[in-house]
């Protein structure tokens, strides 16, 4: 069944054909939707179209698809079951690794997706503090759930009441929002980098996280750090903790099981008690086979320091690009952490560059994305990003035979 077979089928039984960020549609032409296979960083399309996967499937491959070690945790999981009327033994071990690698959690809970986790530390902020507001960076993306999602479809003014915007990397502009609801702010949720998309990716400033953990103290209220996206890739321990820079709470997904549905928040001491208040769960949040492949991938990570490993690759993706660039007279922004990289045209308002130039990389088997930021995973070798590079030079070629250089 080909793609444009399948994506025939689908308009006639799901709203749009597809929907949320996975939509094809929305991402240029030639943007296959389908996808039947993956090992490693490759993955096929329903044509059979084999790339360079330079995506990890949105964030959560991160040592690359259907590897040994979590496959076989997750099948020695399935053989004894899954969903149970309980949680399985493994719950308690995932939490207590957890517990060990992060200095900032003193305890774990579990959930399914980004926005759950996100939601759910919000929950424990407000059922500590008693208060009702909470500073979100202007146009952060936080998950799905109607008082953050990007789209206002669907949702009322009182989903978004209790939401304070402020600039993200502002000290000031946070100090400002903070006062407009002075004694009533719950919680300060900030990314660990500012990942919004069709933004260059800013790295957080150092005297920015400080400065926000510093407010969350004098007034009382929760420092939340939504790793969901970055989480794993940067610092195991919680990105923010080379900046010394402590959360009280984390919100976990994406790569935290190796392509396996799970979520966690982290904690300290002092939320405990207010979590324990909480009625938050879900039928599926504690499938036992997702937690045995978050336990080995989580294992795993650490024992090949993966975020060294996925830095070196970024590092030679970077790099490579940067000279091509360069010498096919383009002027290009690269922006975010390597592992977690992004490239921008210069100028290019309309993204047409962009879009040309993804769909191109595309067509030589290199998926990669033109809006938002793209993942690397430990299991992209020099050999791969070597690969992907040559993809990226034809690409680049073809993007100056088209609109001639800058």
């Amino acid at each position: 069944m080909t793609d444009a077979e399948l994506r025939e089928r689908a308009a006639k039984v799901i709203p749009g054909g597809m929907y949320g960020h996975l939509n094809a549609a929305i991402f240029g032409p030639g943007f296959p939707q389908f996808f039947v296979r993956g090992d490693g960083c490759r993955q096929w399309d329903a044509d059979g179209r084999e790339y360079v996967d330079l995506m990890c499937s949105w964030g959560p491959v991160i040592l690359g698809h259907r590897h040994p070690r979590v496959e076989a945790a997750a099948a020695a999981q399935h053989a004894s079951g899954d969903c149970l009327n309980g949680p399985g033994p493994v719950m308690v071990e995932l939490a207590e690794l957890l517990v060990d690698l992060i200095p900032s959690a003193d305890w774990a809970m579990f959930s399914k997706n980004g926005t759950d986790a996100t939601t759910q530390a919000l929950m424990v902020a407000r059922a500590a503090t008693g208060r009702a507001k909470v500073l979100v960076a202007h146009g952060a993306y936080h998950g799905a759930d109607p008082w953050c999602t990007p789209s206002l479809a669907g949702t009322t003014p009182s989903d978004r009441a209790d939401i304070v915007e402020y600039p993200y990397n502002d000290l000031a502009g946070l100090q400002a929002a903070a006062a407009t609801v002075d004694g009533d702010v719950a919680a300060v949720i900030a990314t660990p980098f500012k990942h919004d998309s069709f933004e260059d990716q800013e790295l957080v400033d150092a005297s920015f996280a400080r400065g926000a953990r510093e407010l969350a103290d004098r007034i009382g209220a929760a420092l939340v750090i939504d790793d969901v996206r970055a989480g794993f890739r940067l610092d195991l321990r919680g990105s923010w903790e080379s900046l010394g820079v402590r959360p009280d709470l984390t919100a976990w997904s994406k790569a935290m099981a190796n392509g396996y549905p799970i979520a966690a928040v982290t904690g300290t001491d002092a939320l405990r008690s207010a979590a324990q208040t909480l009625y938050s769960t879900g039928s599926f949040w504690f499938s036992a086979v997702a937690m045995a492949a978050a336990k080995a991938t989580i294992e795993t990570l650490r024992e090949i320091d993966g975020p060294a490993v996925m830095e070196r690759s970024g590092a030679r993706l970077r790099a490579g690009l940067a000279a091509q660039a360069a010498a096919h007279g383009f002027t290009v922004n690269q922006t975010g952490p390597v592992q977690i990289p992004w490239l921008s045209f210069e100028g290019d308002a309309t993204l047409e560059k962009a879009m040309y130039w993804s769909a191109a990389c595309l067509e030589e088997g290199v998926y990669l994305h033109p809006w938002h930021n793209w993942f690397l995973s430990a299991a992209h070798t020099d050999a791969d990003i070597d690969r992907a590079l040559q993809a990226t030079d034809t690409a680049f070629a073809r993007l100056r035979t088209k609109f001639g250089t800058d």
